[in-house]
């Protein structure tokens, strides 16, 4: 029986980070591994970082979006039940940030995928700098999120992790699950912290061993009615030089809304430059494939006041943004 992996997150607290990680280690233990990536719409930025791994022992696979919650539900059932008939070790599976926990345990009960898939880690990634207060559907689906998970594992610590961080995301995931009546509270217990670059044998071990918890609560939000904003900036060539620096304008710019993660790629002489912004840093690395576009996440996103900041730089004329 194929194990089956849940990573998720809300937008920007590092689930393909830790993915890349996570799957890296199995990947290199010998195991033969599927992804199985559901981000925003149908330019997956994910699906491009998550590229380094593929190869003979990993294969990567895609959820199309642009559908209501039944279509997408037939689509996730249709591509497990196409990687159940392969007999893979271990699936994960990295729904977009906004996810309807139910649909995951509700299609691995459906038939044949009963009989070919068991659960394995459902872990939740917590930003270990996140904000103390949320958007009322963001603070939504972290408490639904993590309601269910084996491992709630904190991001982005380095070095020596003080406890006082850790009490702190466990406070907040913990008054997220009193908000929408969840019968769970987490203690340290439940909680994974460590620098991931420390992150040793035993440590994958436990993670791949984190199992689930069932448990319930009350559905504030569905899939569709959550308003985060998503923004597509379309055929964009900018000076090297430049990219950083009005990555950080537009970061730090309240008048382009409260921006959680700006990801994309944009062309720089013979590659391409990766992108992966959050309000703490900005990562940049050298890719040899790539498409020019930027994905702008936030509360409030202004398409057009963004416009106003990449316009002036870009030199593609068929520009576009959605």
């Amino acid at each position: 029986m194929t194990k089956i992996d849940l990573i998720t997150g809300i937008l920007g607290s590092g689930k393909t980070t830790f993915l890349l990680k996570y799957a890296r280690h199995l990947i290199d233990s010998g195991e033969n591994i599927a992804i199985l990536e559901n981000d925003f719409g149908a330019v997956n930025i994910d699906m491009m970082i998550l590229q380094e791994l593929k190869g003979e022992h990993c294969r990567l696979e895609m959820i199309a979006g642009g559908c209501d919650a039944d279509c997408h539900r037939r689509r996730f059932k249709t591509q497990l039940i196409s990687l159940g008939m392969q007999h893979f070790d271990r699936v994960i599976v990295e729904p977009s940030g906004i996810f309807d926990m139910d649909e995951f345990f509700d299609i691995l009960h459906d038939q044949p995928l009963d009989n070919w898939f068991g659960t394995g880690s459902v872990i939740t990634i917590a930003d270990g700098e996140m904000d103390e207060s949320l958007s009322p559907q963001m603070e939504y689906l972290l408490g639904s999120e993590a309601a269910c998970c084996g491992k709630l594992v904190i991001s982005k610590l380095r070095g020596e992790v003080g406890g006082n961080t850790v009490q702190s995301i466990l406070d907040h995931v913990n008054r997220a699950l009193e908000d929408i009546r969840c019968d769970r509270r987490l203690t340290l217990r439940d909680v994974f912290a460590k620098d991931w670059e420390r992150l040793d044998e035993e440590d994958f071990k436990m993670l791949g061993g984190a199992g689930y918890r069932g448990s319930s609560y009350v559905k504030k939000y569905s899939p569709e009615d959550i308003e985060s904003s998503v923004h597509y900036f379309m055929h964009i060539a900018l000076p090297q030089e430049s990219i950083e620096g009005v990555i950080a304008d537009i970061m730090s710019d309240e008048s382009c809304g409260s921006i959680f993660r700006i990801k994309g790629a944009l062309p720089v002489g013979e590659g391409w430059l990766k992108i992966n912004a959050t309000r703490e840093k900005t990562e940049l690395s050298v890719v040899p494939d790539g498409q020019p576009v930027l994905i702008v996440i936030g509360d409030n996103v202004s398409r057009e006041r963004i416009d106003e900041y990449l316009k002036p730089l870009n030199t593609d004329k068929e520009y576009v943004s959605i």
